[in-house]
C-alpha cells in the first residue's frame, strides 16, 4: 500500500467549496418550504432495473439469527415516496447512495445524492426548478430543451421511436460499434449504446441541456405521456460531457409499477442476472395512495466538479474508492 493513501483525494480547499454548495442548496430548499428528510441507507428490497447493481449484505442480531438479507440504496427513491403516500409534502434527500459499478472519472460506488419531490408538479415545472438550481450553483445560461426524438435526429439522422432493430443495428455498425451492435437484439440496448457513445456528445456543451420525453420502455418508474404513449414523462440534464440528473413525472399506479418490476426480473432471469425481491412497501404505499408529483435526482459529486473545473469525481470527495 502506498505511503499516502491516508491523504485525502480531494483538496481542502476543493472541500470547503463542496461545504458552501451544500449550504446554498440547502438554503435553496428552505426558502421554497421544501422539508429535508433522511431515510435508511440500508433497506430489505433494492431496485430491479437491469442496469444496476446493488451492494447486498445482511443483518445478524434479536429475531434474525440466521441473518436479514439488506441492501445498500443505489437511490432514496422508493422511502422517499413512502413518505410521500404519508402525507410528507414536498420532500428533499442529500444522502449517500451506493452503485456496484466501475469506479472512473464519473463514478465512485459510494456517491452524493439530491433528490427532490414537488407533489403538483409535472415533469417540466420540475424542470423549470431544477433549472433556478443549476444556474445559482454554476452561474449558467438557462438550459435548453429537446425531446429524445429531437436529440437523435440532429446527431445520426433517425427516429428512435420509429427505427427499426435492424436500422439501430446498421447504424452502430456504421458508427464502429460492429462487435457489440451486429449480435444485439435489444431495441433499447442499441438505442443507449448509440445515445450514449453518439449523442450525448453533441448536446449541453455551451449551456446545461434537457433531454425529455425518453422511450417508454426505458421510464421505469415514469408514467406514461397521455399525447403519445411512445414516450414517458422522463428527462435528464446534461453540461459539458456529464449526465447530471435523472427525473421522472411519477408512475403512481401500483398495479403498473408491480409489473414493471416482475418484467425486470423476467429479464434479469433470462440473461443470467441475478432477480432482486421487489419492494413490496413501496407497492403498498402506491395502492395507499401516491399523490401526482414529479421527482429528480441529481448527482452532487458531479455537480460540485463543473462547479469546482474538476475533471475527476476523487477530486470533490474527501476519499475516493482507492483509499477508503
Amino acid at each position: 500500500m502506498s505511503i499516502d493513501l491516508w491523504q485525502p483525494s480531494a483538496q481542502v480547499n476543493t472541500l470547503a467549496q463542496r461545504a458552501t454548495i451544500l449550504r446554498a442548496i440547502r438554503e435553496f430548499f428552505y426558502q421554497r418550504q421544501v422539508m429535508e428528510v433522511e431515510t435508511p441507507s440500508l433497506s430489505s428490497a433494492s431496485v430491479t432495473d437491469v442496469h444496476l447493481a446493488s451492494f447486498k449484505t445482511q443483518f445478524i442480531g434479536p429475531g434474525y439469527a440466521q441473518g436479514l438479507p439488506l441492501y445498500l440504496q443505489t437511490s432514496p427513491e422508493f422511502a422517499m415516496k413512502r413518505l410521500l403516500a404519508a402525507g410528507s409534502g414536498a420532500i428533499y434527500q442529500i444522502c449517500k447512495a451506493f452503485r456496484n459499478e466501475e469506479a472512473g472519472n464519473h463514478h465512485n460506488p459510494e456517491f452524493t445524492m439530491l433528490e427532490w419531490y414537488r407533489p403538483g408538479f409535472d415533469e417540466f415545472s420540475l424542470m423549470d426548478e431544477m433549472d433556478e438550481l443549476i444556474q445559482l450553483i454554476l452561474n449558467v445560461q438557462p438550459a435548453k430543451r429537446l425531446t429524445y426524438q429531437q436529440v437523435f435526429e440532429q446527431a445520426l439522422g433517425i427516429d428512435p421511436l420509429t427505427a427499426t432493430i435492424a436500422q439501430l443495428q446498421n447504424i452502430a455498425c456504421e458508427q464502429g460499434f460492429a462487435d457489440i451492435a451486429k449480435h444485439e437484439t435489444h431495441r433499447d440496448t442499441l438505442l443507449q449504446l448509440l445515445f450514449c457513445m453518439k449523442v450525448e456528445p453533441t448536446i449541453g456543451q455551451d449551456k446545461p441541456c434537457f433531454v425529455y420525453h425518453f422511450p417508454a420502455s426505458q421510464a421505469a418508474l415514469a408514467s406514461i405521456c397521455e399525447h403519445d404513449t411512445r414516450v414517458a414523462g422522463r428527462f435528464e440534464l446534461y453540461y459539458q460531457n456529464m449526465e447530471l440528473a435523472n427525473g421522472f413525472n411519477e408512475l403512481t399506479n401500483a398495479q403498473e409499477q408491480a409489473k414493471r418490476f416482475n418484467d425486470d426480473n423476467v429479464y434479469r432471469n433470462a440473461n443470467n442476472l441475478t432477480a432482486v425481491p421487489i419492494d413490496t412497501r413501496l407497492i403498498a404505499a402506491l395502492e395507499h395512495g401516491l399523490p401526482q408529483c414529479a421527482g429528480v435526482a441529481l448527482g452532487i459529486d458531479r455537480l460540485v466538479m463543473l462547479a469546482t473545473d474538476k475533471n475527476s469525481i476523487k477530486e470533490v470527495i474527501a476519499f475516493d474508492v482507492e483509499r477508503a
